[in-house]
């Protein structure tokens, strides 16, 4: 319990929380995208693994960091596009069909792992850290909290971007138009298919993005089912930040928090307590955050509803 209450513990467990928050970051804000256009898409969880084995994969072939985050975000893109054709085009349930996701990322990411990289033993250089001038340099919290790699500060970017893409721009104004209200869309001219082909790719891609720092920011490795139940987190995020992309960065700080706190309180002989209770912290938050907004939510009136059906 020592130097539990401490600053320099406080700064470490942010800075903690901040790095394991950054695949929820990618994939919550990923998935405000896409529900705001009426897209369900709980396939996030095989997204994002297909992400973080293509990332690992581009990497340890070509020993380029940065065409591995492409390979992963084109890997994320791909899964879109299929998810995409199926529920947009097609018409497909949007839970059948991101459950038949999660189930090909997990099963295809696996039998690639262990047919190709598994007897190599081999991982891949992550991206190191960097230092921002002035502010690595405050007390207490800024050689901690701001001694990140370039991934963990892109998250700041995102969100802004992601924030100023959906209530700044006529591109978001149409999108969020499209979750609510398809059919004034349509009759005012514009494909309520396109729109949504668009927001389920950027989500994707997000997504994609997210499950390739698991590899390239934080991990040097692929591990089967490395993503561990992250994807299904980002749900209850979009829906705990009620589908804003600021909102779902700042409540995944909050959940990458008790990542970190279950690691720091493991390394604790806090009353003799099992480490298998710390590691349910996030689950366990989950399940609170879902019952915290259960009845007060503000989703998109057709989410889960492919256009053309009542």
């Amino acid at each position: 319990m020592q130097d539990i209450l401490t600053l320099g513990f406080l700064a470490t467990l942010l800075a903690t929380a901040w790095r394991l928050a950054t695949p929820l970051i990618f994939a919550s804000i990923g998935e405000v995208i896409s529900e705001r256009a009426g897209i369900l898409n709980i396939g996030i969880e095989g997204t994002m693994l297909m992400g973080a084995f293509c990332g690992f994969a581009a990497t340890f072939a070509s020993g380029s960091l940065m065409l591995g985050l492409l390979a992963g975000i084109a890997a994320g893109v791909a899964s879109g596009l299929l998810f995409a054709l199926l529920t947009v085009t097609v018409k497909a349930n949007q839970i059948v069909v991101g459950a038949a996701i999660n189930l090909l990322g997990l099963g295809l990411t696996s039998f690639l792992f262990r047919t190709y990289y598994v007897s190599t033993g081999r991982g891949v250089e992550i991206a190191p850290p960097i230092d921002i001038p002035w502010l690595s340099d405050l007390p207490f919290f800024g050689e901690a909290l701001f001694r990140q790699n370039l991934i963990v500060y892109s998250t700041v970017i995102v969100t802004i971007l992601a924030a100023l893409l959906l209530y700044r721009t006529s591109f978001g104004l149409t999108l969020r138009a499209v979750g609510d209200h398809p059919k004034a869309v349509d009759v005012a001219g514009r494909s309520v298919a396109a729109y949504r082909y668009a927001a389920v790719l950027m989500g994707s891609g997000l997504a994609g993005l997210g499950g390739a720092f698991l590899t390239l920011g934080h991990s040097n490795q692929f591990v089967e089912g490395m993503t561990s139940g992250r994807g299904f987190i980002a749900l209850a995020v979009v829906v705990f930040a009620r589908w804003s992309p600021v909102g779902a960065f700042f409540v995944s700080i909050l959940f990458g928090l008790f990542y970190a706190l279950q690691l720091q309180l493991q390394a604790q002989p806090l009353l003799n307590i099992s480490y298998q209770v710390f590691q349910a912290l996030p689950y366990l938050m989950t399940i609170i955050a879902v019952c915290l907004v259960g009845g007060k939510s503000a989703e998109p009136r057709r989410l889960g509803v492919p256009y053309g059906e009542r």
